[in-house]
């Protein structure tokens, strides 16, 4: 498997055809929502949407831009608001794909979506919301299509017995949704809930019910096995907590297309100021190191832990085991460390041994003399120093926030921040 034949696809498909508009294109207001995910850490829509890092997207679809008054903007989205953008479906669709493309100078850090099918999704989501928040109602051409009868089936009758599995006819009944099959739930203290509820409320007064536990003060209950195992996702150096499952190079390398080459670029080499995940080796005595997966992280299962535990940013937990492992034999395939050919799995996991494992020493401080029990008990508290303390060296630092430059102009944007 080589990596450059995906690049020179890639730039042969941009340069033959353009972007495809997203009416043009089926949309899934559901999945968009699952997309949205990945920018929920930055933006917020909905009834009590607020601006955080990014501004708020109630009623974004035709809304011009840089128009949240309390929101302090880039100079270019600005000027694209003064040049009269307006935040069509194909403004947004460019947007989304390229951002900073389409507006230069924005501070958005997010690379862009990849596929067609998940900026029209994510854009038929964004468009449920109107600039207040609530849902906006169908409208009635959107309603007609909907009800539209498919031209496949036109003058076709269904047939009694067309069913599936052990579905039954329709009656006039089958309209009405079926009563949730009641589940009983351990609540811990002995008792059972019903898990079908009618709302969220109804539940948690009969949670609120149940009996104290007994313990001190009668306050909260013991964990339960499966909550317990929920929490108790951390894997160790030596392997202890590694899941059983597999996952191969070729299968990493399609799940990091979708839900990782966004920020870290296509071949772990990050995307603006998303980290570099490949690269690096032998530069970490230079006065400027490049640390990444490959030239610093010192084992293998802080890699799988942080991928399991946090990745894909916005939509962390999501990754199952063996999609896991695929991506950490992919990213060690970026870094050169194995072939690509290589299945990583838990029998193998172990003996994977990073570049940069002897780079690291234990802490053994608590071994040093004066952090030792018989020198505790003669800590100095009180004019310690012999002499008066004295300034030898100030910290001056511009900017650590990257992204943030003042009004003034962009040719400060991030100065004095660590790469």
């Amino acid at each position: 498997m080589s990596r450059f034949p995906k690049s020179l696809i890639a730039v042969s498909l941009m340069g033959g055809m353009g972007l495809t508009a997203p009416s043009a294109l089926a949309q899934d207001a559901a999945n968009g929502e699952t997309i949205f995910k990945r920018c929920a850490g930055c933006h917020t829509v909905g009834p009590n949407a607020q601006s955080r890092v990014g501004p708020h997207l109630n009623g974004i679809v035709e809304r011009p831009a840089a128009a949240i008054e309390d929101f302090r903007y880039s100079r270019g989205m600005k000027k694209a608001a003064d040049d009269g953008l307006v935040w069509t479906r194909d403004d947004l669709a460019e947007y989304l794909a390229a951002p900073r493309k389409k507006i230069k100078g924005t501070r958005m850090a997010f690379a862009g979506l990849r596929k067609e099918s998940e900026i029209a999704d994510i854009i038929a989501y964004l468009d449920r919301f109107g600039p207040d928040g609530a849902e906006k109602t169908s409208t009635a051409e959107e309603i007609a299509a909907a009800n539209e009868p498919n031209p496949g089936m036109a003058g076709k009758e269904p047939a009694a017995n067309d069913v599936k599995g052990d579905s039954k006819p329709a009656t006039e009944s089958s309209s009405a949704v079926a009563p949730a099959p009641k589940v009983e739930e351990a609540d811990g203290a002995g008792e059972s809930v019903d898990a079908a509820a009618e709302t969220d409320d109804d539940r948690q007064v009969a949670l609120a019910a149940a009996p104290p536990s007994g313990g001190p003060m009668n306050l909260g209950r013991p964990a339960l096995p499966a909550e317990i195992a929920a929490w108790d996702i951390d894997v160790r150096p030596d392997g202890k907590g590694l899941p059983i499952g597999s996952g191969t190079v070729a299968e990493g390398e399609a799940i990091f297309d979708e839900k990782c080459a966004s920020c870290h670029g296509a071949f772990g080499e990050g995307a603006g100021r998303w980290p570099m995940l490949a690269g690096g080796q032998g530069t970490l005595k230079d006065e400027r190191p490049v640390k990444t997966i490959g030239s610093y992280w010192p084992y293998l299962s802080t890699v799988y832990d942080y991928v399991h535990r946090a990745m894909p940013f916005g939509s962390s937990r999501s990754l199952g085991e063996d999609e896991t492992y695929a991506l950490v034999a992919y990213i060690l395939y970026l870094n050169d460390l194995v072939d690509d050919d290589f299945e990583l799995s838990n029998e193998n996991f172990t003996g994977i041994e990073m570049p940069n494992a002897d780079g690291f020493k234990p802490d053994d401080r608590q071994s040093e003399p004066q952090n030792t029990s018989d020198a505790a008990a003669e800590v100095c508290m009180t004019d310690c120093k012999e002499s008066p303390a004295e300034i030898t060296m100030r910290a001056r630092v511009l900017d650590v926030t990257p992204d943030t430059a003042d009004d003034d102009g962009d040719e400060n944007l991030g100065a004095g921040a660590i790469d």
